[in-house]
This record gives C-alpha cells, sequence and structure tokens, in this order.
C-alpha cells in the first residue's frame, strides 16, 4: 500500500490563524506563468509573496553564471527579501516552475501591520528565524561534508518534500533530472550522474525513468551526518 508522506510544505506555521489574516488583508493578488521570473537577483526589494497555487524555485548566480536552487517554495509558503537600510535589492531570483497564483504584501504596508499590531511582530520574527535556520542547515550541507553529502541531504529533502512510502522503500512521485539535482548541489549533470549510479549500486537508491526511490535511508543519513532536523526544516 502507498501512503503520501508530504505534498506540500509551508513555512507560514509559526503565524497565529488571526494574525496571518491581517498579513491576507493587505495582500493583492498576482498571477504569474510557468517559466515567468517573479523577481530578480539585484533588483530592488519591495514586496513579500504568499504562494497560493503553484510551485517557485529561488536561485542564487555565481559569477559563471550557473544558477543554484536553493528553495522549492509549495502552496502556503511566503518568501521575499526585506529591503533595510544596507540591503536595498533581492539576494535571489524567484521563477514560476508552474502557473502560480500568488498574494503580494508591499513592504510599507507590512511595516505599518509590524508597528500596530505586537503580536503579529512577534510570529514574524518567528518566520524569520525558520527561513535563517532553512538557510543554515541547507548551506551546512552544501559545504561541510562534500559532494556526495550534499546529494544524500538532497534526496532525504525530496523523499520529505515529495515522498510516497512504497513498502519499506520511499519513492520520490516527482521526476528531476541529473541537471536539476545538480543545480541543487551545486554540481554538474555528469558528476551527478556518477553518484547516483554508485548509489544504486549499493542498493542504497533505485533509479529507473527519472524516478528515485530511496531503499536505505539510514546509509543517506550517514553520508550527510543527518542531525535530525524537523521535516518542515528538512525540505527542499
Amino acid at each position: 500500500m502507498e501512503c503520501p508522506i508530504s505534498t506540500t510544505g509551508y513555512n507560514t506555521q509559526s503565524f497565529d490563524k488571526n494574525n496571518f489574516s491581517k498579513l491576507k488583508g493587505v495582500m493583492y493578488e498576482r498571477h504569474v506563468s510557468k517559466g515567468e521570473k517573479i523577481y530578480w537577483e539585484g533588483e530592488g526589494c519591495e514586496y513579500l509573496y504568499y504562494l497560493k497555487q503553484g510551485s517557485v524555485k529561488l536561485t542564487k548566480s555565481s559569477d559563471d553564471g550557473k544558477d543554484l536552487v536553493l528553495y522549492y517554495f509549495q502552496p502556503r509558503d511566503l518568501f521575499g527579501d526585506l529591503r533595510d537600510n544596507i540591503n536595498t535589492t533581492n539576494s535571489y531570483s524567484a521563477e514560476a516552475m508552474s502557473d502560480c497564483t500568488l498574494g503580494v504584501i508591499q513592504q510599507k504596508d507590512l511595516e505599518t501591520l509590524l508597528w500596530q499590531n505586537g503580536d503579529l511582530a512577534i510570529d514574524f520574527m518567528k518566520w524569520l528565524g525558520y527561513m535563517q535556520r532553512f538557510l543554515q542547515t541547507k548551506l551546512r550541507d552544501l559545504l561541510f561534508f562534500g559532494k556526495h553529502g550534499a546529494l544524500a541531504s538532497t534526496l532525504i529533502r525530496m523523499s520529505n518534500t515529495f515522498g510516497v512510502s512504497d513498502g519499506d522503500s520511499i519513492r520520490i512521485s516527482n521526476k528531476f533530472t541529473n541537471s536539476e539535482i545538480a543545480d541543487l548541489i551545486g554540481s554538474t549533470r555528469e558528476t551527478v550522474n556518477r553518484m547516483l549510479n554508485q548509489m544504486k549500486k549499493d542498493n542504497i537508491i533505485g533509479y529507473e525513468c527519472g524516478i528515485i526511490t530511496i531503499n536505505d535511508m539510514d546509509q543517506l543519513k550517514d553520508i550527510c551526518h543527518c542531525e535530525g532536523c524537523p521535516k518542515s526544516i528538512c525540505r527542499l
């Protein structure tokens, strides 16, 4: 019997229902087509975005033009850069991976709400803390344990985001090409192909027609020195 593990991951759990309703009250709706940029790295940051429908990837460009995919946002996720006295431009680019419906919050409206509602400001601080931890764990995975560790961690994150329990294994329901996986760990398609083939030989994973099945989760956790983060953090 197959059992879904997770279909969406939302980062707004720190908000009280009434407080989040206040945020929704200042949103206006925007529709974005698949492949369209929601915002670009380097342009002025003036908005936060609440993903109502669709999926979005957040990328960071290197000097040689290669994109590192940092996040995959799902429905009920809140994302965007905040402007301050030092940082006035977006640090990342956001691209729609499917047709999306967004709730857009102007930063000036957000600032007014936070000034007027202390309990909402506390919830917003919790959300900022969540996003900081999210980024820290992703950078840890990419930097501390090499490409094998980064790949193992990414496979675990995939299973927590798109995993379907299938007996003793976990099947990742979304297809990912080797190039897409490479963008998630800052590597090349050829390197990812070699590592996946080795994991397949070791029966850590199964890999067929773009569908990955995790056969030995404990092995993956050993490779990336898993710290047992909750699934709300350990996700794409």
